[in-house]
């Protein structure tokens, strides 16, 4: 039986704590007596079987036909899949959605279904590569679809590629991929890694273009999204649960949605999976050998070491079938794996920001994504109320040195020199600059062609911070380049000690602390 997560209370006998902090990670053992940490549960029980889960679920979905069902010969079937933003780190082969797209192209080949295009539903992230489409889909589906142009990056920007379905009730644009909107079914196969991920947010987030997304993707819509992590109290989910039901009107959907253990990290970091005081002498002696290789490592060796991981996640959970009826049974078990409870909020919150992130595999966690992470995605990893309470103060560990990378993050740079140096207020620059990156015909030539984040992405990223900016009076980043963090609109400590002495005029000098033990994912259900 695997143990669930807890929290413990920093006593004289705690041994010093990981805290990740980008290409690397320190032993913190300033943490004041009385400190909760909150640990993430330890994996829970995989599929035994993963190909007959996979068969099961298709053969017998949810509130759906069964998969062979809906196939007929003369078919328009369009496979969309997760792109690499998802999981974190980058699973090793193969990979579960190759697994489950080879059984649905084998059902599809059997009902004589000819007419089949995969997309890779990467909205308004970088196209993948073809390595990276390769790694996804596998080798036999690669060879058999990408040469003739039937395994593809959808493309925001194609405006002859995309169909507009109609207005929500709120006059939410929904405009998908025309390719998808056509197509006699849809299959969309998911990796649900978070609780924020699946439902209706796979096909009317992944496939829209900017005059959708634009509707949720917002500074407004952000502050109100309370949290990411739980979609009956975000106001993102909210209108992407509109414009799925409005989807639903006119295409039809067959979801498959898969869920992770927390085997996060490959053998020879297992130890930061591990709690300190039980680490072996083999997991000491593998701590102090990855320390010293990454003190002694260039940047760029760090770089490629972290990037180069791949984890050995199992397979929980696969459902397939009607969207939210899929998606209730998701959830059950993304909360089975990752929910923690935590009692009341507290005065700090302090977290570590690794190097990966949704928008920087393969690729450098920049200021801004080191921002998104920290106070956007792992801010949010909470179901109920924050962990910190309103005006409290935050604390992230993260260098916010590392560069931009200019093929992947070329916008970036102008949002992080121009815009946050006139004002970092999510609103303010969303409503004076968005317009002017979204619609850029450099930026927008450079997604479509190459390996960039739309113009507008470094926008987006800003306001998954928007929630936390509005909740907190202050944030202090250890270890984080001074200049960068003031650009960015916070403040820098060299250590815990220094931060807390920074943020005591917020919170006093004996401040309640909670430390978010993370990664491996967890879900604080505070009470």
């Amino acid at each position: 039986m695997s143990r669930p997560g807890f929290v413990l209370e920093v006593d004289d006998r705690t041994p010093p704590l990981v805290v990740h902090e980008g290409l690397g990670f320190r032993l913190e053992d300033g943490f004041p007596l009385g400190t909760r940490v909150v640990y993430p549960p330890e994996s829970i029980p995989t599929v035994p079987d993963v190909d007959a889960a996979i068969r099961d679920a298709l053969l017998n979905p949810v509130d759906s036909e069964p998969l062979p069902a809906l196939l007929r010969p003369g078919m328009r079937l369009t496979i969309a899949f997760d792109d690499l933003s998802l999981p974190l780190p980058t699973m090793r082969p193969p990979d579960i959605r190759g697994r489950i797209i080879e059984h649905v192209l084998s059902l599809a080949a059997d009902a004589g279904v000819d007419d089949v295009q995969l997309i890779a539903a990467n909205a308004l992230h970088r196209r993948m590569t073809a390595a990276e489409l390769r790694h996804i889909v596998g080798e036999r589906v690669f060879r058999s679809f990408y040469p003739q142009g039937d395994l593809y990056n959808f493309d925001a920007e194609d405006r002859d590629a995309l169909a507009h379905l109609g207005t929500t009730e709120k006059g939410e644009d929904v405009e998908i991929s025309k390719r998808a909107a056509e197509s006699d079914l849809l299959v969309y196969v998911n990796v649900n890694l978070v609780a924020m991920d699946g439902g209706h947010k796979s096909v009317g987030i992944g496939l829209a273009s900017y005059k959708s997304l634009r509707h949720h993707h917002n500074a407004k819509t952000m502050v109100h999204s309370r949290s990411f992590m739980d979609h009956k109290h975000s106001a993102m989910h909210h209108s992407a649960w509109r414009m799925g039901r409005l989807i639903k009107d006119h295409v039809k959907v067959f979801q498959i949605e898969t869920t992770l253990d927390n085997n996060v990290f490959p053998k020879a970091f297992d130890f930061l999976q591990k709690r300190e005081w039980e680490w072996s002498v083999r997991d000491q002696a593998s701590m102090l050998a990855v320390r010293r290789g990454l003190g002694l490592a260039p940047q760029r060796a760090r770089h490629k070491m972290f990037h180069d991981m791949r984890s050995a996640y199992g397979l929980t959970g696969i459902n397939a079938g009607e969207v939210e009826a899929v998606h209730e049974r998701t959830l059950q078990k993304v909360h089975q794996q990752h929910l923690v409870e935590v009692q009341g909020q507290s005065d700090v919150l302090v977290m570590g920001v690794p190097y990966l992130g949704p928008y920087n595999v393969n690729s450098s966690m920049n200021p801004v994504l080191a921002t998104c992470m920290g106070l956007g995605y792992y801010f949010n990893s909470y179901r109920g109320q924050p962990v910190v309470r309103k005006g409290g103060a935050v604390i992230l560990y993260h260098p916010l040195d590392e560069g931009f990378n200019q093929l992947h993050h070329p916008s970036y740079v102008d949002f992080y020199e121009e815009v946050l140096a006139e004002s970092t207020d999510p609103a303010v620059v969303g409503e004076k600059y968005e317009q002017q990156f979204a619609q850029d015909p450099w930026y927008i030539h450079l997604y479509r062609t190459s390996h960039a984040y739309h113009g507008v992405h470094p926008f987006y990223m800003w306001y998954w911070a928007a929630h936390a900016m509005d909740h907190v009076d202050e944030v202090v980043w250890v270890g984080g380049n001074r200049r960068v963090a003031a650009r960015l609109g916070f403040r820098a400590a060299s250590t815990l000690a220094d931060a807390l002495e920074m943020v005591s005029g917020t919170v006093g000098t004996s401040p309640s602390i909670t430390y978010l033990h993370n990664p491996p994912h967890l879900l604080a259900d505070v009470r």
